[in-house]
């Protein structure tokens, strides 16, 4: 009979510690539980702040491009047709009517094609509008301005584009990787020709830019640059869940793949 009531107080002695420690162990489960959501959610904010102002910046790169490429623009290409409008209009002799009506005839078309070349810099000003229209109209827009320059052979292909949901943010990003990529091309790989791919591949983007340049040690130079170039390409495509490829040895030229799921 003693070891029968010796059994009961320990049974009900173990079982009120396991009452009162249980809820001990909830207790100490909620406050972690709440903590990691905590942590998760400042993440989840600090992530998405982080994006903005990436975004932000990239925006701003474009815009900048932009303006480059106008101010070279406005300097090559319309500076010399109004150059070459006011030394015609300057050599005209009202006395010999057959060569003035010539040299008129000449005046009105370089003024049509300043005119023509005014309105597509201003739609130019427009980037994010660019973009809006089409992530493949824009690299195509902004090409043609490099083959203006008569100094790449340019291979734009994006027949196998098939059809995705605007997402602006992706595709200004994207559009800037576009643009950095082919800034580094112009600046030093000492290419001749440039071959664009923007094509569907499953349920992703994907980007080819390859050159017939000079080439590159990928890893040296991964090691000396910091925050720019090929490490900015690197973090620009890892921010939209992509991925960026960077093949090249010296004397081969060089080859990025920029992969975005959609």
């Amino acid at each position: 009979m003693q070891i029968y009531s010796k059994e009961v107080f320990f049974l009900i002695g173990l079982t009120s510690l396991i009452f009162l420690i249980a809820p001990l162990f909830l207790i100490l489960y909620v406050i972690s539980y709440n903590r990691r959501k905590k942590k998760h959610h400042d993440e989840k904010a600090g992530l998405k702040q982080e994006f903005e102002n990436e975004l932000l910046k990239t925006q701003m790169e474009v815009q900048e491009q932009t303006l480059k490429t106008i101010a070279y623009d406005l300097h090559d290409n319309i500076g010399q047709l109004l150059s070459i409008t006011s030394i015609t209009l300057s050599s005209i002799d009202v006395n010999n009517q057959e060569n003035t009506a010539e040299k008129i005839a000449f005046v009105e078309d370089l003024t049509a094609r300043s005119i023509k070349e005014v309105k597509a810099l201003s739609r130019m000003l427009h980037g994010e509008e660019l973009v809006n229209r089409g992530l493949g109209a824009a690299i195509e827009f902004e090409l043609e301005w490099l083959k203006r320059s008569d100094k790449f052979k340019i291979h734009f292909d994006q027949s196998r584009l098939g059809t995705f949901d605007a997402d602006s943010s992706k595709e200004t990003i994207i559009f800037r990787l576009f643009q950095e990529i082919i800034n580094n091309i112009i600046q030093h790989a000492r290419a001749s020709e440039i071959f664009i791919t923007l094509e569907q591949v499953n349920n992703a983007l994907k980007l080819t830019i390859r050159d017939n340049g000079v080439g590159f040690n990928v890893g040296e130079t991964l090691k000396r640059q910091t925050g720019m170039g090929l490490h900015n390409i690197k973090k620009r495509a890892a921010m939209i869940n992509g991925t960026a490829a960077i093949n090249s040895e010296p004397g081969t030229g060089s080859i990025i793949v920029v992969t975005i799921p959609y």
